[in-house]
């Protein structure tokens, strides 16, 4: 059994695009991209899938809370499901935010810090370390209600491909760019529309594929 975690935010949780402020609505379970991905890749493996709304990479939220940092959990995260051959991180959507003017570089590298915590961890893992594969979130679309949330963010978003590209280089570490599969939704520019989730999952499957197959 291949066991692969995947370390992300509410977009890993399901979450469905949001029409307004405080609402929160979540897709069914077999329709969210882990649990395509798990359908794709077969009884051989086993997808965890480990997300958080407004969970960031490594910048604690003064707003939503500190608990929403990535670096904070990720450790608890490993240890609660080893022996894990493969951690997935989705992450970086949530550090766009203008209240923590992030670069796309910088968040990048955030994304970078929990790289390193999976391939250094705390203590050994049952199992050994595992392989890792970073995915660049896509671009920020049409924001709507979310605009001053995430006032400049779409700019820096569309560089997050060739930025988190370079962290995963300077790693060693396997890469994915959504954006190249996948579009965030019109109805709040940050979520994933139904018609993406099996695209995603499909790109998602065929590098996990790629990485097992070295």
């Amino acid at each position: 059994m291949t066991n692969i975690l995947c370390y992300g935010d509410s977009n890993t949780w399901g979450a469905k695009p949001l029409k307004k402020v405080g609402e929160i609505f979540r897709y069914p379970r077999h329709l969210r991209w882990t649990s395509q991905l798990q359908t794709t890749l077969g009884d051989d493996y086993q997808v965890i899938a480990e997300g958080l709304n407004a969970r960031t990479t490594v910048f604690d939220d003064d707003i939503d809370g500190h608990h929403k940092n990535g670096q904070r959990h990720l450790l608890t995260s490993l240890e609660s499901h080893m022996p894990l051959d493969l951690v997935i991180i989705l992450l970086g959507t949530n550090d766009l935010k203008s209240r923590f003017a992030k670069s796309s570089w910088d968040i990048a590298s955030g994304a970078g810090r929990l790289l390193d915590l999976v391939a250094c961890p705390a203590k050994p893992l049952i199992g050994g370390t595992p392989k890792l594969l970073l995915i660049a979130p896509p671009p920020l679309g049409k924001l709507g209600f979310l605009d001053e949330t995430f006032a400049g963010g779409i700019e820096k978003s569309i560089d997050f491909a060739r930025s988190f590209e370079k962290i995963a280089e300077l790693r060693g570490c396997a890469f994915l760019d959504a954006g190249a599969h996948i579009k965030t939704s019109d109805v709040d520019g940050v979520h994933f529309d139904e018609d993406q989730l099996r695209p995603l999952s499909q790109a998602v499957a065929k590098t996990v594929q790629a990485i097992f197959a070295n």
